[in-house]
């Protein structure tokens, strides 16, 4: 499946999701959404975030350490970069994957096996909307709704991976 055509699956299956189901009727939101499915596509962009030594950083608990302004983070923008990417890692993986979630506590004992990946997630939203000044102000209304829709859009995801894997059932029996 071509790019162009992956990109037109999300934006179907998101659209479906939460146009009908949910009856979430934000276009921005849905954009977003179709947009964020397919922007993690590439294991690189899930796992885009990495410290001052280039390493990269898995875990949500270092996520945040590493959006301090006052510490790791080198600036503020640094901080917007590293809390919108923390908004959409918890939302992707909790509405596909919230199994791996509870697998990672599982595995080794992390910081983030402590926190709460929706109260991370609404969190780091909050944030970033907060960032409503000069080049961000546009876009700072959406993570807004991002912030106060987020159980929604948890929701929405988890509705969209069953319409994938419904799809995969199909096509193995056809």
């Amino acid at each position: 499946m071509d790019e162009h055509s992956l990109s037109d699956l999300f934006r179907e299956l998101v659209e479906r999701s939460f146009l009908h189901t949910l009856e979430l009727r934000d276009p921005e939101v849905i954009h977003y959404m179709a947009a964020l499915l397919f922007d993690f596509t590439r294991a690189d962009h899930v796992y885009r975030i990495r410290d001052a030594r280039g390493r990269t950083i898995e875990d949500i608990g270092e996520m945040l350490i590493e959006s301090d302004p006052l510490g790791r983070a080198a600036n503020f923008d640094r901080e917007r970069e590293v809390r919108k990417h923390v908004g959409d890692f918890t939302l992707f993986f909790s509405g596909m994957f919230p199994e791996s979630i509870r697998n990672w506590r599982l595995r080794r004992l992390q910081v983030s096996g402590f926190l709460d990946y929706i109260k991370a997630g609404k969190e780091s939203y909050h944030v970033v909307a907060a960032f409503d000044q000069f080049e961000y102000k546009p876009v700072a209304p959406l993570y807004r709704k991002l912030e106060d829709s987020f159980e929604e859009c948890v929701y929405g995801l988890h509705l969209v991976k069953q319409q994938i894997e419904s799809r995969r059932v199909e096509n193995l029996i056809h």
